[in-house]
């Protein structure tokens, strides 16, 4: 059997984001809605089909020689059993209870998509970005509450969400503290329509959505990652583990991410050598061999966004992937919401212990 292959898209600094895979704040997995998260990258996974067993048995999911002949760019990760989320302390509701989780073996970018790559794939295809594209007003409304008003046309312009920062301490429960706005912002022009990729094509492409990760997924002949699966491999082989690379933040004084030092949102004393995103692979990989796990920019996965998806699976001794299960298990004639939130995992350089 063909083994599956995984692809790394990251979103990180705007509206819907970009595309990448990783995790700050520790492996428990720290789940968002990515409908409205600011700032993810572009990360990706693949297969070839979707025979693979799933006794997490990397022989049953790849020949010796698959793995020996590995795809350019990716990393062999060899499946089986962990504990996928978390109950420490500091964990969300979201990422409750703790589960044990199976996961057959599968190929993964071993670093972020770069901006240098997503040109590629729209230079090639002509593909357009949501962030590039006039909001349409029907589609729109769908998404709002009833009876809210049209907005004025000159605002329905083609945009992103922008991190701006602060002049000083602020409300972080207010976003609009020190994020804005603005039309022109694009995977092209990620702080708005003054900025530009000159001399950052090894960095993450950001300003993408979840539609835009999957177009580039498809044409590069692989797919997004289930949130399972993504953990699983943050986690480089520590089970249980806070961290990609193991119990502390930073072991020795070594920064191993790529996160926001100092005060949040105003002062970024750039300790780990980066004030804002930085080229990918930059830090330590992880026991799989995959950089940026945690931290630079955020990672879009496969899987729609349920806020109770661990407890769905409390009582299961061992599972198989959830999201997986999830699809399976919908009842025929099924309709999802106007909007799916789906799910990004790792982190950005804006993650601070505060914030």
């Amino acid at each position: 059997m063909a083994a599956k292959r995984s692809i790394r898209l990251a979103l990180t600094g705007a509206a819907l984001g970009g595309v990448t895979l990783a995790c700050v704040a520790g492996c428990e997995g720290e789940t968002h809605r990515t409908a409205t998260d600011p700032t993810p990258t572009l990360a990706l996974a693949s297969q070839n089909d979707g025979n693979a067993a799933d006794d997490g048995d990397s022989s049953s999911t790849a020949t010796a020689e698959e793995r020996t002949a590995r795809p350019l760019g990716m990393a062999w990760i060899p499946g089986g059993e962990f504990e996928m989320g978390s109950d420490d302390v500091v964990s969300r509701l979201n990422e409750r209870p703790a589960h044990r989780v199976r996961v057959p073996g599968f190929w993964m970018d071993a670093r972020q998509v770069t901006n240098a790559q997503f040109a590629q794939f729209v230079e090639e295809t002509g593909y357009v970005t949501v962030a590039e594209r006039a909001p349409d007003w029907e589609e729109l409304k769908a998404q709002l509450p009833p009876g809210t008003p049209k907005p004025p046309d000159e605002l329905l312009v083609a945009g992103s969400m922008v991190f701006v920062g602060a002049d000083g301490p602020v409300d972080l429960a207010n976003m609009g503290n020190f994020w804005q706005w603005k039309p022109g912002a694009s995977w092209r022009r990620p702080a708005g329509p003054d900025s530009d990729l000159k001399g950052k094509g090894d960095h993450p492409v950001v300003q993408v959505a979840w539609e835009d990760a999957v177009a580039y997924a498809e044409w590069a002949g692989k797919r997004l990652p289930t949130e399972a699966e993504w953990e699983f491999a943050a986690r480089g082989g520590r089970d249980g583990a806070r961290y990609p690379w193991g119990e502390e933040f930073r072991p020795a004084g070594a920064a191993m991410a790529n996160t926001w030092d100092g005060d949040f949102p105003y002062r970024n004393t750039s300790d780990d050598g980066f004030a804002g995103l930085a080229p990918v692979g930059q830090f330590v990989p992880n026991g799989y061999g995959l950089y940026d796990m945690a931290g630079n920019a955020w990672d879009w996965c496969a899987d729609e966004y349920r806020p109770d998806l661990h407890a769905l699976f409390a009582d299961e001794a061992v599972c198989g992937d959830p999201a997986a299960l999830l699809a399976a298990n919908r009842p025929p004639g099924a309709t999802t919401a106007a909007v799916v939130e789906r799910v990004v995992k790792g982190g950005s350089f804006l993650c601070h212990a505060s914030y």
